[in-house]
């Protein structure tokens, strides 16, 4: 049987893809900091490791462990970008390399095109990269030196630019959002018409899963979502719906909106809120022929069931 080594198996995104693997029947090897069965590869990627012979008989990387994006990032948290995201993927996939593994799948980063597609196109994979944060500088220089190493080996590369990923028990913004979405309150977005694209963090695992063998996949950049853009208002009034609340949206002028939140030093939670992330998967959809398997009403009714089961919502 084949096997495949996961990295980052135990958070958000991994242990959906785990979940994924397990139920196809794959033999999956997860790396972690700590040994704790003989499934499990010691790999520490904030420190130098060594781990060619381990990697006998692995056919398949994909690597989902990472840094992860934070607001407000200091000098010190970029060269921890790069120390993690850039020199130990690079030094995972030489010894990949060397080990005869056959395609190391890149779990990216829209955030490697840019912040916001207010007033153009939504972001494809054909796009100049234009990263504007230390985040997407060292996601972006990853898949450079991974492609590089394609063009040099018989390793195959998969790079997958995923947007904002959501699900049960999410984090951050997105969970900030389902708060409060679940409070009797007025919330002033009712007139935020702007479009970003999401993906369930289902669908990113069903996709990372169809691109383990498919032939077109190999030596290429990847975008995804949902294939439903959503704005503010429309993203909230599901929240409110499946959290069966008492939450009311007002209709403030967005223009207000962003002058309030750049006034008390918010300009990134304006952006955020107001702003516009579109990503086009019509190359992913039409030379991979996939499709999203959840839509995003089941996607976000799920993450708000699993996310609030304490609360009893249906």
């Amino acid at each position: 049987m084949e096997k495949i080594l996961l990295t980052g198996a135990t958070g958000f995104v991994g242990s959906a893809i785990l979940k994924q693997l397990v139920d196809q029947g794959y033999d999956v090897v997860s790396s972690s900091r700590i040994a704790s069965n003989k499934n499990i590869l010691l790999l520490d990627l904030e420190e130098d490791f060594e781990v060619t012979e381990q990697l006998d008989g692995i056919q398949y990387i994909i690597h989902a462990a990472a840094r992860v994006h934070c607001m407000n990032d200091s000098k010190e948290d970029e060269q921890r970008y790069i120390d993690s995201n850039v020199t130990a993927t690079v030094n995972l996939a030489k010894q990949a390399i060397q080990a005869g593994v056959k395609r190391f799948i890149f779990i990216s980063s829209i955030k490697v095109n840019g912040e916001s597609t207010t007033g153009r196109k939504p972001f494809s994979s054909s796009d100049i990269p234009s990263p504007e944060d230390a985040y997407g500088q060292s996601k972006c220089k990853a898949e450079k030196a991974l492609l590089e190493l394609a063009k040099t080996s018989n390793m195959e590369i998969v790079i997958v630019r995923p947007p904002l990923v959501y699900g049960p028990n999410v984090k951050a913004n997105f969970a900030s959002l389902m708060n409060l979405a679940s409070k009797p309150i007025l919330l002033p977005f009712g007139s935020v018409n702007n479009k970003r694209s999401f993906i369930f963090v289902e669908n990113l695992a069903d996709f990372v899963v169809h691109v383990l063998k498919h032939p077109l996949a190999q030596n290429k950049v990847w975008c995804v979502s949902d294939d439903n853009d959503l704005s503010l208002s429309q993203l909230l009034s599901l929240l409110i719906k499946f959290t069966h609340s008492k939450a009311i949206l007002v209709n403030l002028p967005p223009k207000l909106i962003v002058f309030l939140l750049f006034f008390l030093g918010k300009k990134n939670v304006a952006d955020r809120l107001v702003g516009d992330l579109q990503v086009n998967i019509l190359k992913t959809k039409n030379n991979l022929g996939w499709t999203p398997p959840f839509s995003v009403e089941e996607s976000l009714h799920k993450t708000v069931l699993l996310s609030y089961r304490k609360k009893s919502y249906e």
